[in-house]
């Protein structure tokens, strides 16, 4: 799929890593092979599936750049794999069970987009259930505020296309992480947070059955120890956000149960 560099079109390198996940792998690739925006890399990062999952990667090898099954080290560790592999000015993540939204989303993404400016281009996503039923499309600002990377990662992470320069500045992916290793990776430049372009577009869908899945008390705390680690903020700040983050989620699961 990759290509030479074409005018004007950046090359984006898609990341797929996955484990186990012959459910719904393949309705992933085709979402990113069938896509209408030519200078595309896929890479698919598998962590030594016992199930179909290498079965259904060669069905496609021909529409995969590069692909590996092989142990690995958890999620971050099989990012920073992709990550290292990698030719894209861009790179993108999209998990087994998610994918694009459209043919053209792409298109729609990387429309006016400046890759020698550019670092962050950050789109909508579809939350969907594990029938592929939508749940919520992710609210966004017309502009991006960095101060809401203090409550929440408001840059949803399969909406969400990063720079290489970007790397090559901060580094990969802290294997530490268990949920919010994209989180945290954000938040290491938060005191020189680099230009964002938000786009008003739906480029992906997450389906609601990661590994973070009724797992957000965790979470939280990870959250927590990860905008700790990074100094975002002093810490009688933090500790309120952190106390605010509790109650809100106290408070929505109790009207639940009413």
């Amino acid at each position: 799929m990759m290509s030479s560099t074409i005018k004007d079109k950046p090359l984006i390198s898609v990341i797929t890593v996955v484990y186990n996940g012959e459910k719904y792998l393949e309705e992933t690739i085709q979402s990113i092979i069938n896509q209408t925006y030519d200078n595309v890399e896929y890479i698919i990062i598998d962590g030594g599936s016992t199930d179909g999952t290498v079965d259904i990667i060669k069905k496609y090898e021909d529409r995969i750049d590069y692909w590996v099954s092989e142990k690995d080290k958890g999620i971050s560790d099989a990012f920073n794999k992709g990550v290292k592999v990698a030719k894209g000015d861009y790179i993108n993540f999209q998990g087994d069970g998610d994918g694009f939204y459209a043919s053209d989303s792409l298109e729609k993404v990387f429309f006016g987009i400046n890759p020698k400016e550019d670092i962050f281009v950050s789109a909508k996503i579809q939350r969907i259930d594990e029938a592929g039923k939508e749940i919520f499309v992710s609210k966004q600002a017309k502009s991006f505020d960095k101060k809401s990377l203090l409550f929440r990662m408001s840059m949803p992470h399969q909406g969400l296309f990063t720079h290489r320069s970007y790397f090559e500045k901060y580094g990969l992916f802290d294997v530490e992480n268990t949920f919010c290793m994209d989180y945290e990776h954000l938040l290491r430049s938060y005191h020189e947070f680099p230009k964002v372009v938000i786009k008003d577009v739906i480029a992906a869908r997450w389906r609601a059955d990661g590994i973070g899945n009724g797992r957000i008390l965790e979470i939280f705390k990870e959250y927590d120890k990860i905008k700790r680690k990074n100094r975002v903020a002093n810490s009688l700040v933090l500790e309120l956000i952190n106390y605010w983050t509790l109650l809100k989620y106290y408070v929505k699961k109790i009207i639940k149960m009413d």
